[in-house]
């Protein structure tokens, strides 16, 4: 039973990921209460959801671009080696002191995501950035994906949007370079034999399933629903969150 509700929590996120993003807001509270300690929730999500990732991003890879002063093989490689040092730090991270940070973690992520979805966009005649703050945003970005992630999708189109590339040229650069992050710290995990494979296994296929479903539902739903749901699902997972620990 517990490995059917964790099938349906990946056909959500995977569906989420592709409509909007916030997928793992679903993933990490199901593999919780599927008994795993939340550090252990959160490689196994990862490792779960990586490869639905990366066939979101090679079904938009026509949309991959370079950033005005950075071209997309340095973005590429500063995401994949950002995602190996972030989860090297995590597998140093003690249990306990991830556990007290997650809430912290998803309350940033949801409060980023929704001054992104429903902020004040940036000016569309602002200079670009020098090429080093672009290097710099996306490293800490693909560190952070492969430590956490929750977020990292929102963050690194707020960056390339930044770096002047147009938004739909940055949603699929986004889904890419994020898909390398999680890519390289999936080989970090898997190797680490840091996962819970049995539940990683039923997420990750139904992961692939919804991502599926979603990139054809992409064109039907409206994104300010799904921005809102994933708004109000992270707020209730940090309030839960909050009051577990």
């Amino acid at each position: 039973m517990m490995m059917l509700l964790l099938f349906a929590a990946g056909l959500w996120a995977g569906t989420q990921n592709a409509l909007a993003g916030g997928g793992s807001f679903i993933t990490l509270p199901a593999l919780i209460a599927a008994g795993l300690d939340p550090k252990l929730a959160n490689i196994t999500s990862t490792m779960a959801l990586f490869p639905g990732q990366l066939t979101t991003g090679w079904a938009g890879r026509s949309l991959v671009s370079g950033a005005e002063r950075l071209s997309f093989r340095s973005l590429a490689i500063i995401a994949f080696c950002g995602g190996i040092g972030g989860a090297f730090l995590l597998i140093a991270t003690p249990s306990k002191v991830f556990a007290a940070m997650v809430p912290w973690l998803v309350l940033a992520a949801t409060a980023l995501f929704a001054w992104s979805s429903f902020g004040p966009k940036p000016k569309a005649s602002s200079a670009p950035p020098p090429g080093w703050v672009t290097v710099i945003t996306q490293g800490t970005i693909a560190l952070y994906s492969g430590f956490f992630g929750g977020g990292a999708g929102i963050m690194t189109l707020a960056s390339l949007t930044l770096a002047r590339l147009p938004v739909r040229n940055a949603g699929g650069t986004k889904n890419v370079l994020v898909a390398l992050s999680n890519l390289s710290a999936a080989v970090v995990f898997a190797l680490s034999g840091a996962v819970a494979w049995r539940e990683a296994l039923a997420i990750g296929t139904g992961a692939m399933i919804g991502g599926y479903l979603g990139a054809r539902a992409l064109k039907v739903l409206p994104e300010r629903v799904l921005k809102v749901a994933i708004v109000v699902i992270g707020v209730a997972l940090t309030i839960g969150l909050f009051l577990r620990g």
